[in-house]
């Protein structure tokens, strides 16, 4: 139970994230529409912001890229952690049952045993009263 609510605590968190992410990136924008609207500098001045804005961009992609391969990555660990933790239980389950076969087969020569060691009890006693 603590794991599912950790694991949609991480969830939120990140959703949250990108969500102020997506936010950063739009207000950021908005900002260079009106900073290049009211800048009047030099043709120079504009090819260098533009250039800026080309590696923001760029950068915000490779940021973006990053984080999903990295989710990916993230699913893909859990979903083999899961796997292992889950053939390992199998494992151990399977073990105790052939346990319980072993203990259930020695349980029943025991019982067998015991009624033999019975009945040689009552005969030698049988022969013993008849003597």
């Amino acid at each position: 139970m603590e794991g599912k609510d950790a694991e949609l605590a991480k969830k939120r968190k990140i959703n949250d994230m990108e969500h102020e992410r997506t936010e950063d990136i739009g207000e950021a924008n908005e900002e260079n529409g009106e900073d290049e609207m009211n800048f009047s500098g030099s043709e120079e001045m504009r090819l260098g912001i533009a250039r800026l804005h080309e590696k923001v961009e760029a950068y915000n992609q490779l940021v973006s890229e990053m984080l999903e391969s990295g989710k990916s990555l993230f699913n893909k660990l859990s979903q083999d952690y899961e796997e292992r933790v889950l053939m390992i239980h199998k494992e151990q389950i399977e073990k105790w049952q052939e346990e319980v076969k072993e203990l259930r087969m020695i349980d029943s020569t025991n019982e067998e045993m015991s009624d033999r060691l019975n009945n040689v009890k009552c005969l030698l006693q049988t022969v013993h009263i008849s003597q």
